[in-house]
């Protein structure tokens, strides 16, 4: 090594900014206020959370480029800006099955396994935001439905997990049905296996026996193909066996689209589960145009995956979503802050969607449209 290229490296090493930067990367929120962005929530959770538990929010199947594709497709669009627009007034609601939402942004069903009061730590957050909630199946088991929607002030969605037994499916739909659900969202893109593999690296670091914490074992193992004889006549039953409303949650193909229609479902939403069902390396958002464009709105379709930005939000809506659902943000929160740290990612990405409809001139949901955005590859 040269005596120059010596002294640039011992002048980086010394330099304020060099400091400065270490000190800003090095920083992690300790309370919701602090945070400038959701992503700040991201290493609040990781410190707060033990590794095998950590290692389950964030991982996603075989080498987790789903899930980083899921980031990665918003870039494949740009933003539209419209100026000397008045934006005084901006209505962000939506109409969905005939209940009117302050914002698109709906809380997806995640597992919330990470904070003592869980799913109802979520609906108190949800309640005072007025933001709509959908309850994981998973999480049901311990926080009944009915308390939760006690804890939100009015009624969830409920995500259903479909049993092979599908006498034990109508037992768990009738109940949900009987406790006032108005919404059932039926998760398929599990129903083959999958591989979660950085869960499994994570479990390794962890010396706590799972079931010190857990009334089951979630089961985190090399990924094998699952017995499945759920299908297309199961949505019809489904269908068939309810006054609720039923979504498809998992379709990620027109074909799908279609058929979700054909046999009596009420919505979709493109989902591949956060990168955590099939190692398709396709992002939601590069999925939504050909779902949008097989259901010719006869069914509202929404989306979740990868969602982190009021940006994001506004190209889904110009995609043509009716809503977005967001999963590791608001468990980011609830792990690192319980309810106040849902409140906070909720109130920030709201905050974000408000700003860029406002830079793009759009005063309700309706004037966000394909015009809205350019696609770039």
């Amino acid at each position: 090594m040269s005596a120059d290229r010596r002294a640039f490296l011992r002048f980086l090493a010394a330099s304020p900014l060099l400091a400065a930067y270490r000190t800003q990367e090095d920083f992690v929120i300790s309370d919701p206020s602090q945070a400038i962005n959701v992503l700040e929530f991201e290493a609040a959770a990781r410190k707060a959370l033990p590794a095998a538990h950590w290692g389950y929010l964030t991982t996603g199947v075989d080498d987790d480029s789903t899930l980083k594709a899921n980031r990665e497709g918003f870039s494949h669009y740009q933003i539209r800006t419209r100026r000397l627009v008045d934006t005084t007034n901006i209505d962000m609601s939506v109409d969905l099955f005939g209940t009117k939402w302050e914002t698109p942004i709906v809380l997806a069903p995640s597992g919330t396994l990470f904070h003592p009061d869980g799913a109802v730590a979520v609906a108190r957050a949800a309640g005072k935001q007025k933001t709509l909630q959908i309850l994981g199946g998973v999480q049901e088991r311990t926080r009944p439905i009915e308390t939760v929607m006690k804890a939100r002030g009015g009624p969830v969605w409920y995500q259903l997990y479909a049993s092979q037994d599908w006498a034990q499916t109508m037992q768990i739909v009738k109940r949900i049905e009987s406790a006032g659900c108005p919404v059932l969202v039926w998760t398929v893109d599990t129903l083959g296996g999958r591989n979660l593999e950085t869960v499994q690296r994570f479990r390794r670091l962890d010396t706590r026996q799972c079931m010190t914490c857990h009334m089951t074992d979630p089961q985190v193992r090399p990924g094998n193909a699952a017995r499945n004889v759920l299908t297309w006549d199961s949505l019809k039953k489904l269908k068939d066996s309810t006054r609720m409303k039923v979504l498809v949650k998992g379709i990620d193909t027109g074909e799908d689209a279609e058929l979700c229609v054909q046999n009596g479902a009420d919505g979709v939403i493109v989902s591949n589960h956060g990168g955590r069902a099939t190692e398709t390396g396709r992002a939601t958002i590069d999925c939504l145009p050909e779902v949008v464009k097989a259901a010719r709105n006869r069914i509202p379709v929404l989306v979740d995956g990868g969602f982190r930005r009021g940006t994001d939000v506004f190209k889904a809506l110009a995609l043509g979503a009716r809503a977005v659902c967001i999963g590791r943000p608001y468990m980011w929160g609830v792990s690192a802050f319980g309810d106040a740290g849902v409140e906070t990612v909720l109130s920030i990405m709201r905050r974000e969607f408000n700003l860029v409809m406002a830079e793009c001139g759009k005063r309700s949901l309706a004037e966000i449209t394909p015009s809205s955005i350019v696609a770039v590859r």
